[in-house]
């Protein structure tokens, strides 16, 4: 890992700093609400970053500076980029925020790569116009711009966000962490975070500087080292072998130190050598088993570290491939009930026209003088009343039927309302088509977010795993180290007790050629482990007998 990016504001700065400068202009609840919807992706960046800086158009800069200055850093961000520093990794902001509070945080964290937006000043006011790489351009675009300036891959760099804008540089780095981020942020991040205390992420970083890869590097480049430092000493007993060979079995598995240094193990007793030299050796024959068996423990942990590792990233990836699923019926569902909206909006109105025609066309009245008609009607024929009563009531009626035929509707307006009627229908089974089909999206986005779920906790469970076995690979590395501590003091006392070994000349003698072709055989051997390839037991025994190394 080379590189780490962060976001700015409410990441490297505990806050929102156009919220805090909205504040100048009374503008902080407009500005807040627009950051709010840019944040979860709701509108795109460009326009939520123009609109928010038009209300700050006559706040003045020199304002702005003291509000920028004010700005607390998050917890943890010292020491944060202090210990990335010191590990020899470089350190970027990329940010939609503004350079005049990008610029006070770089005095303070010694952060020499900032790249962010700037305000257009007139006369020492804003002018509501906003220019720099990240007003059109995405996180990507500079980050990608940035890494090949550098010379180094997208593979090699952690990216740190928690909103919209950051999914595209967490998407596509080596290693993305949402920190304390919306939930869209959180589904495509490798690694999250939460609680406002950046040295979680420090400690998530740590874990990537030691991975499996890392640490074949580092322990190859160790072993090397350590063969020059020993043949130098050109010891007449065999330990420089059998270190270099013990190292060399650590190379492909172990934890680097950084690993070693987080675990904190206890401190060492010093070993204590036997009175005589066969308690000696038996030391050396107890210790050499006991690392033989740390060595296949640790083995077996950086196996089941590399096994689930391989198990978590491939859930992460078929967990961005269902929520990517998930996404488009959700949006496939939303623009379904847009078009609902509008097929209602259509009925409605065409039936508010139908009853206006109705009322204008004297439909209405007619209707009304039928009812009275059929009232009147219906008491004759159902009551026993006197003559003179019903003599009226017929009279009633009678009039009634004279006015119900005077009253002649409008055939246009009556045209009209058919035609309004018919396209209210046609808009109303729109509805209910379109609305069976936007239920159809909504189950599916369902059934994909539910597969999420399942996955992210498997996901989750293969993390953990992975973090336990690697621990414990570290463990037994210490572990290791330890007992290798012993072997060297073993050797060294067996070393000074011993005469010195006869070189075989490869003269005379039945077994001379047999002796050639071993020795030709262990330099081979030799040559193959300065180069970083592993020695077996036997052969670390052949490279005894012909004392090479």
């Amino acid at each position: 890992m080379k590189l780490v990016v962060f976001d700015l504001d409410n990441v490297i700065i505990d806050g929102e700093a156009i919220d805090e400068i909205g504040k100048l202009a009374n503008v902080e609840e407009d500005i807040a609400a627009i950051t709010e919807k840019a944040m979860q992706g709701e509108i795109d960046f460009e326009t939520s970053i123009k609109d928010r800086v038009q209300l700050l158009e006559g706040t003045s800069i020199e304002d702005i500076e003291k509000v920028a200055d004010d700005l607390p850093l998050m917890n943890g961000a010292c020491k944060t980029i202090d210990c990335l520093k010191k590990n020899d990794v470089d350190v970027a902001i990329i940010s939609g925020s503004f350079d005049v509070v990008a610029d006070k945080v770089k005095d303070k964290l010694g952060v020499e790569t900032v790249y962010t937006n700037s305000f257009t000043v007139e006369d020492g006011k804003l002018t509501g116009e906003v220019t720099g790489p990240l007003v059109s351009g995405t996180k990507l675009d500079v980050l990608n711009d940035h890494v090949e300036k550098a010379g180094i891959t997208l593979d090699e760099v952690v990216a740190v966000g928690d909103g919209a804008n950051d999914i595209s540089m967490i998407e596509s780095a080596g290693c993305g962490i949402a920190f304390n981020a919306k939930d869209s942020v959180k589904e495509i991040a490798d690694v999250v975070v939460e609680g406002k205390d950046l040295c979680k992420v420090l400690d998530e970083i740590l874990n990537q500087l030691t991975t499996e890869e890392e640490t074949e590097t580092v322990d190859d480049e160790e072993t090397e080292e350590a063969v020059e430092a020993e043949a130098a000493e050109e010891s007449e007993e065999t330990e420089v072998v059998e270190e270099e060979a013990a190292e060399e079995t650590d190379a492909d598995e172990a934890e680097e130190s950084e690993e070693a240094e987080v675990a904190e193990p206890e401190e060492k007793k010093e070993f204590v050598l036997a009175d005589t030299m066969e308690g000696v050796r038996k030391q050396k024959d107890e210790k050499e088993a006991e690392i033989s068996k740390v060595a296949d423990e640790r083995e077996e942990f950086n196996r089941i570290a590399k096994e689930q590792r391989k198990i978590r990233d491939e859930l992460n990836a078929s967990l961005k491939e269902n929520l990517n699923k998930a996404i488009e019926f959700r949006n496939e569902r939303n623009e379904i009930n847009k078009e609902v909206e509008a097929a209602k909006k259509a009925r409605n109105e065409a039936n508010n026209k139908i009853k206006s025609l109705e009322w204008s066309s004297g439909k209405r009245d007619k209707i009304k003088i039928e009812n009275e008609i059929k009232k009147i009607d219906k008491i004759i024929e159902t009551r026993v009343l006197d003559i003179k009563k019903e003599n009226q009531l017929v009279k009633n009626a009678n009039d009634l039927r004279k006015q119900l035929m005077e009253i002649h509707e409008d055939e246009s307006v009556k045209t009209e309302a058919q035609e309004l009627k018919k396209l209210s229908e046609e808009e109303h089974e729109k509805v209910i088509e379109l609305s069976e089909k936007a239920q159809e999206a909504h189950e599916e986005m369902l059934t994909y977010f539910r597969k999420t779920d399942d996955i992210r906790t498997a996901a989750d469970e293969a993390h953990k795993k992975f973090i336990e076995a690697r621990k414990n690979a570290s463990a037994k590395h210490e572990e290791f180290k330890a007992i290798l501590s012993d072997i060297h003091v073993i050797n060294k006392k067996l070393g000074s007790n011993k005469p010195k070994k006869r070189k075989n000349d490869n003269k005379g003698g039945s077994g001379s050629n047999k002796n050639r072709e071993e020795r030709e055989r262990a330099e081979e051997i030799f040559a193959k482990f300065k180069q970083g390839g592993k020695v077996s037991t036997e052969e670390i025994l052949l490279l005894q007998k012909y004392n090479i190394g």
